[in-house]
């Protein structure tokens, strides 16, 4: 699997750069798939439902299987949060994973960069950032994207990761 990232500062627009890109990158025929880094709690499940009361009866995992999708919840009670390969290792095997978040790890990076956001850039002290999306122009020694052009954002990751795209 490809695995390429969108890294960034809070408000810096991440999400809706990954959400174009996924659209994107399937439109052209590629299967993906996405992790993404949450810093705070959070829940996918809600109280009152069959699988929250498995969770909360003790279940270390619980599978919540339809005919639409399957969700895996897992239960860390109070153990470490799995290591960054450990996740990717899960994930069923596709044509690109697209990361949001995971700063740290070593994968292949576009940073997503908003002005009004007021944020340092990440780039110019990380070398995994291969390339800047910013709403407003910089001079860097890397590529810059306008945050909104998908199609030549969506280009640059396949060529760096030489995908073969329909």
């Amino acid at each position: 699997m490809k695995i390429y990232g969108v890294t960034g500062w809070k408000n810096c627009g991440k999400t809706g750069l990954m959400e174009r890109l996924v659209a994107e990158f399937c439109h052209r025929g590629l299967s993906v798939s996405t992790l993404k880094h949450a810093h705070h709690s959070t829940d996918v499940d809600h109280a009152g439902t069959d699988s929250y009361r498995h969770r909360m009866a003790g279940a270390s995992e619980v599978v919540l299987a339809s005919p639409n999708r399957v969700a895996i919840m897992q239960e860390l009670r109070g153990a470490p949060e799995p290591a960054f390969e450990t996740l990717l290792a899960r994930l069923q095997p596709v044509d690109l994973v697209l990361v949001e978040g995971f700063k740290r790890e070593p994968h292949p990076k576009i940073e997503a960069h908003r002005q009004a956001a007021g944020q340092p850039l990440i780039a110019p002290q990380d070398t995994t950032v291969k390339a800047v999306a910013s709403d407003t122009r910089l001079m860097l020694d890397r590529p810059v994207f306008d945050l909104d052009d998908t199609t030549a954002i969506a280009d640059f990751i396949a060529e760096e990761l030489g995908l073969e795209t329909v």
